[in-house]
């Protein structure tokens, strides 16, 4: 029987494992959607409001969410009319209401070091609440070849650094392939806070968080840009096409200033899992070599 027990316990473990589990909070589940509970992890945190809107305004964006927030187990829920305006949860922000401010945000950005402490202090994006800190960006500011993942993984949310973990380890070979290193390229993702449990960002984290990374590219305005994996490509380059026909191609990305030659390759944890594709992705790379040799001379 005990030896059925730990089995049964192991095979749990590998479950939780797989499914992006990877670390033990409590053994009693919690809606961290509630709003009660959202309320004391933004204390927790001591940060500020969301969004700079009218109080009339704010309260009318956030009611809806309000509403379809369900009662916490853990925690009896208290009734609205009884919270001061103090205790008052700050409730996420719609959408539409959350892309306009990162737009504003961004462009209120004179450098990098600006946009950098702007993100620290944007409320806006619901995945900030759940990561262990802001993952912005590593490399040279200067560089002339830009790399653009997805978002960071649980190894780049723990250092604060992206692309970090075994997807890095892989870039890394990748550039000293065609003699580079990631103190000669600038690196940063479209979202730049982790998913709970690795999960692909949705449509609506990658829409706020755009505004945030285009204006990234503007500020270090490099010679190439390379969108690693589908989420990227299609957000920065505008196309619904898979990354199995975009990869290899070289596309436009305006600035508003200037005009910048983009190319998505594979995403170097694609290639971990599927290595038969390492020789496209090395095609990409010649070729990116290439355009930075010809556009030097």
């Amino acid at each position: 029987m005990i030896a059925d027990h730990d089995k049964a316990a192991r095979e749990l473990i590998a479950f939780y494992h797989e499914a992006g589990v990877d670390a033990a909070i409590g053994e009693d589940p919690v809606d961290r959607l509630a709003a009660d509970v959202v309320a004391k992890d933004l204390a927790a945190k001591d940060v500020a409001p969301a969004l700079a809107m009218p109080d009339d305004d704010a309260a009318r964006a956030s009611a809806p969410v309000r509403e379809r927030a369900a009662p916490s187990r853990s925690t009896p829920p208290v009734p609205p009319a009884s919270r001061t305006r103090a205790e008052s949860p700050q409730a996420p922000a719609v959408p539409e209401a959350a892309i306009m401010a990162a737009r504003t945000a961004a462009r209120s950005a004179a450098s990098l070091e600006e946009l950098r402490a702007i993100l620290d202090r944007f409320e806006g994006c619901a995945l900030r609440a759940t990561a262990t800190q802001l993952v912005f960006a590593d490399g040279d500011p200067q560089a002339r070849l830009m790399f653009v993942g997805e978002a960071p993984g649980r190894d780049e949310d723990i250092a604060g650094v992206p692309f970090v973990g075994r997807s890095g380890k892989l870039l890394d070979r990748m550039l000293a392939a065609i003699g580079l290193d990631r103190k000669s390229v600038y690196i940063a993702n479209i979202v730049p806070w982790r998913p709970p449990g690795n999960r692909t960002p949705t449509p609506q984290e990658t829409a706020i968080c755009l505004p945030f990374t285009q204006r990234q590219i503007e500020l270090v305005d490099p010679d190439v840009l390379v969108c690693l994996g589908n989420p990227s490509t299609q957000a920065l380059l505008a196309t619904k096409e898979g990354i199995t026909k975009t990869r290899g191609r070289w596309f436009r990305f305006q600035t508003g200033t200037r005009e910048i030659r983009a190319m998505p390759t594979f995403h170097p944890a694609f290639l971990l899992r599927n290595p038969v594709s390492k020789r496209l992705a090395w095609r990409d790379f010649l070729a990116i070599k290439k355009a930075l040799a010809a556009q030097a001379s």
